[in-house]
């Protein structure tokens, strides 16, 4: 007996295409075919608004990004606010001093020395300093020369060290090797040496050779962290694919590696930028720092240690806000620290 293929009537049960059959095309399944797409009573989708919402500014979402991201995340965090609102106050001390004293430390009609050394009072709210000055005003006044130092160091050791290790990182080869021994052979130098034999050379203690003889020795550790930045963000994928798309060094350089190496030396420079006030007043203190007529911080220490025990105010107030700012400075570097280290969030 022969096997036979009974032809089915298309339409009957069993049949492909058959209604009512589980399983068979155009059965059960027809029931789910796809519907028309209807419209949303809240407007049509775009685009710009997948979820059909329709609400007003949904496609000004925040951006996503490292530094959006950080700024997003430093707002909230109230290490950055105390230490924003402190930094704030101080610059605005160094800006515009009279908006806190009527008094000028500079003109010698308010130093009297039948006033030598005063107590706190109503009309000098520090007291008094061996010559008879105001000392909150000369502690108002002293802020500018101080952070001048700190903000100018810091800005060449940024430039200088940033530049020289991103070219030291990009390039690598005998560049590298040479930058890299120039920065071991500043490394090997004691700062506070080198600072006072930089400062010797000069023989003159002004803002500008504090800062040099400042930025000389810290360039080198901008340059290694630079460096090694540098180098990791080299490997990376984006720089491959715009290598290969015909980006040229300087392309490179700017406007794909910088950007996502420039995070740490930030960080680093903000810390180093209440390091480098507080070495400006230790070099005025041991007297080869910032000179008189000019008042800094350090200075005032330095005038007031010999009679300290006769008069404590002209030593531990302008010692007060040294410590205050320094300490704003490197709680604002680690607060921006936390929010640029995916790691730590």
């Amino acid at each position: 007996m022969s096997d036979t293929t009974i032809p089915r009537t298309p339409g009957a049960p069993g049949a492909p295409g058959a209604p009512g059959v589980p399983g068979a095309p155009g059965g059960r399944r027809a029931r789910h075919a796809k519907r028309p797409a209807q419209s949303s009573p809240q407007g049509p989708r775009s685009p710009k608004d997948p979820g059909g919402t329709g609400t007003p500014g949904a496609d000004d979402a925040r951006p996503a990004g490292l530094w959006s991201d950080a700024w997003h995340d430093l707002r909230r965090r109230p290490l950055f606010v105390a230490s924003a609102v402190l930094i704030g106050v101080i610059l605005l001390m160094a800006v515009v001093p009279q908006l806190f004293t009527s008094v000028d430390p500079y003109d010698a009609v308010n130093c009297r020395l039948g006033d030598a050394r005063q107590a706190p009072s109503a009309d000098h709210w520090f007291g008094t300093d061996n010559q008879g000055c105001d000392t909150f005003a000369r502690t108002v006044y002293g802020t500018r020369v101080s952070l001048l130092v700190g903000l100018s160091a810091t800005v060449v050791t940024v430039l200088v060290g940033g530049l020289l290790g991103l070219l030291a990182g990009f390039r690598g080869g005998w560049p590298d090797a040479l930058l890299s021994r120039v920065a071991e052979i500043f490394f090997a130098i004691p700062s506070v040496l080198g600072a006072l034999l930089i400062l010797a050379v000069f023989r003159t203690g002004t803002v500008w050779t504090v800062m040099l003889a400042l930025s000389m020795l810290a360039w080198p550790m901008t340059f290694r962290i630079m460096r090694a930045a540098v180098i990791t963000a080299k490997g990376q994928d984006y720089v491959i694919a715009a290598r290969a798309l015909g980006a040229s060094g300087g392309r490179l350089m700017f406007r794909h590696i910088l950007p996502n190496s420039v995070a740490s030396v930030i960080v680093v420079a903000t810390i180093n930028l209440g390091v480098f006030i507080a070495a400006e007043a230790g070099l005025s203190f041991l007297g080869v720092g910032i000179q008189s007529p000019s008042i800094s911080w350090g200075l005032m220490i330095a005038d007031a240690r010999p009679r300290f025990l006769e008069a404590a105010g002209p030593l531990l107030f302008p010692a007060a806000f040294l410590s205050v700012t320094v300490l704003a400075f490197i709680m604002l570097g680690d607060a921006v620290r936390d929010a640029l280290d995916p790691k730590l969030r």
